[in-house]
């Protein structure tokens, strides 16, 4: 390993460690924390909402239902996983207690968003990517402001920052939102076409 990946290893783990800290606040502990996977040179990172179960038992993003649509994705891209850096907005699972006691998912709260927005911002700045690709409202909200919406911004590439950092960031929607929408499919596939074209040009 380069001096330079140990350092941004090293300055990855502080991150981690602060987020940690602040999630604490949501009564969460490192059991519950799914932290961000990739090399630490990774030109390109991909940032989704929040893991979901099978991404807490695991402790990876973007595993089970979610890494299957992550694969798909990656194909479609000729890319591999071991090629990006993966990571989610919120660091632990938002989720909702039924009347009979099971979990579900929910979005996260306004104030999750709020507390764990710094650290995510410290990440990209680490990792420096040249290209950030957002899945969903969620994490495109976070980068480009409240007013962006993802039916208008989805495969416009717009210029954004995170701290010192300026990368551009590729809007994507999220892959499950075409299991719940299906005149989606054709729009994220021609968006995926776009990405594919815009990465082999860059």
């Amino acid at each position: 390993m380069s001096l330079y990946t140990a350092n941004t290893a090293a300055s990855l783990e502080r991150v981690y460690a602060q987020t940690l800290a602040a999630a604490k606040a949501f009564g969460k502990s490192e059991a519950d924390m799914v932290y961000g996977e990739g090399p630490c040179d990774a030109s390109l990172m991909l940032i989704g909402e929040a893991p979901g179960a099978e991404e807490t038992k695991l402790l990876r993003p973007f595993v089970g239902r979610a890494g299957k649509n992550l694969s798909a994705f990656l194909e479609a891209l000729g890319l591999r996983r071991s090629d990006i850096y993966i990571t989610n907005v919120i660091k632990f699972r938002p989720y909702k207690i039924s009347r009979k006691g099971t979990l579900s998912n929910r979005p996260p709260a306004r104030d999750e968003v709020s507390a764990m927005l710094p650290f995510l911002e410290r990440e990209i700045e680490v990792i420096k990517p040249r290209i950030v690709v957002t899945l969903g409202n969620v994490p495109l909200k976070c980068l480009l402001g409240k007013q962006a919406v993802i039916g208008a911004c989805h495969a416009k590439p717009e210029l954004a920052s995170a701290g010192a950092h300026a990368f551009t960031l590729f809007p994507l929607y999220h892959p499950a939102s075409v299991i719940y929408n299906r005149a989606l499919e054709a729009v994220y596939a021609q968006d995926i076409k776009v990405l594919k074209d815009y990465l082999h040009t860059r």
